[in-house]
């Protein structure tokens, strides 16, 4: 399996996920399942990496001419590119083996089918029509295996108008109708930041392809699991699923609103000693407002709580003429404290920095320090969830590009000599 060093920085405590060598891990969930990876940059790979990091044993096939295209994404340590050091890659790709293969050339495709013989599931991320045209499709596959599953995880989907479509995540954010929705009310739509949409699609994936693979075992049949990036999107709880309802009982678009606006005041994000916090106030939590504010006098008159209060401007600018001052003479710290005492709704803006020395999630396992052979120890994020008896573990670091060819071919047959003709024959 090649290096599998992990060091322990804080260790979580036994049910909060583990990170150890991969002899002392207790049984994971996923431990009896094994997959083929054909899947790059980010939906793909966080699908199988779900997978991985609960056992599964997975198999990650890259081009011999580069790899994954995530190889080449940052952040790299100390801002220096490499192939082997790409922060996105190691993140996504934690727990498995990795070879690379031609999958143009006849040896190549023989590769593939003899390790489809051996795998519960096949994932893959090309565009729709690529894995037929290598002879790979579902049918293929269910040909020489046929309990196989087959998730296929495509911008648009395997059917319809839009399938040979090219995507990106301010497209389908875009498409998805959220974006209609964000930014200022008087200037153009905003995207929101990040790659949420792919790492939503690939959780979505996992999710998909783990039930087909509970039907594969408990009816005896197999299936190609159809994942549309997009259609994770149109009904995404991200905003979207509240306003597609809102839209079927109205009819109604909804529109943008001007920031710390949409709900009262105070709502939204507000500047404060050390950084930015944020609020919801509004009519119905005004009261725990007032309490979070330590009650001054001004504020129990009446006229606060009468209906139309929240929209007068008069009554926000006179509250405000308070409020900043208050906010701005305390930390972030200070103020979620006051507000988590007055049962308000907040949080604080968290830098990265801020983020991983949290104790909480220092506490609780949420990081992990990995070992790379080339990248050095990193942290990483760590399990999304706890499960108690069959716990989250990094077993091994994202493997180096090739690193598994040898283990892999001998395991199928073949020699030292065949697989030094392979590689001169650019297969591997």
């Amino acid at each position: 399996m090649g290096s599998r060093t992990v060091r322990m920085g804080h260790l979580p405590a036994p049910d909060s996920g583990v990170v150890m060598a991969e002899n002392h891990i207790p049984p994971q969930a996923l431990s009896d399942i094994r997959v083929l990876d054909f899947t790059h940059y980010i939906s793909g790979p966080y699908c199988t990496k779900l997978m991985a990091d609960y056992g599964a044993e997975v198999l990650k096939v890259e081009r011999p001419d580069g790899g994954d295209m995530a190889r080449r994404s940052g952040p790299f340590p100390d801002d220096n590119p490499h192939h082997e050091k790409s922060g996105l890659f190691l993140h996504l790709n934690t727990n498995k083996r990795g070879i690379t293969l031609n999958l143009k050339s006849a040896e190549g495709q023989k590769i593939v089918r003899q390790l489809v013989r051996e795998v519960d599931v096949v994932v893959e991320s090309f565009r729709p029509g690529v894995m037929a045209r290598l002879g790979l499709d579902y049918e293929s596959l269910r040909s020489m295996n046929s309990e196989i599953v087959m998730t296929s995880i495509s911008n648009f989907g395997q059917s319809g108008p839009y399938r040979d479509f090219k995507g990106s995540e301010i497209a389908f954010y875009g498409m998805g109708g959220e974006m209609f929705t964000t930014g200022v009310a008087e200037r153009e739509p905003l995207k929101m930041g990040g790659d949420v949409i792919q790492f939503q699609a690939g959780a979505t994936a996992a999710v998909a392809t783990m039930g087909a693979v509970f039907a594969a075992r408990l009816q005896n049949i197999g299936q190609q699991v159809d994942v549309s990036i997009m259609e994770t999107q149109v009904g995404s709880i991200d905003r979207r699923m509240p306003l597609l309802i809102a839209y079927q009982y109205t009819g109604e678009v909804s529109q943008r609103q001007s920031l710390n606006s949409a709900g009262g005041y105070p709502g939204g994000f507000y500047p404060c000693k050390d950084g930015y916090v944020e609020l919801t106030g509004g009519r119905v939590y005004f009261s725990r407002i007032v309490k979070m504010l330590g009650e001054p006098e001004f504020l129990k008159d009446p006229k606060w709580y009468q209906p139309g209060a929240q929209q007068d401007d008069d009554l926000k600018a006179e509250f405000e003429e308070f409020f900043y001052p208050w906010i701005l003479s305390r930390n972030k710290q200070e103020i979620w404290m006051a507000a988590q005492d007055a049962r308000v709704l907040s949080g604080p803006l968290n830098t990265i920095e801020d983020l991983q020395n949290d104790s909480n999630f220092i506490d609780r396992g949420a990081f992990a320090e990995i070992e790379h052979p080339k990248a050095g120890t990193l942290r990483y994020p760590g399990r999304p969830f706890i499960m108690e008896k069959s716990p989250w573990a990094i077993r091994h670091p994202a493997p180096m590009l090739g690193q598994h060819n040898r283990e892999v071919l001998i395991d199928l047959g073949y020699t030292d000599d065949e697989i030094v003709s392979l590689r001169q024959q650019g297969v591997i």
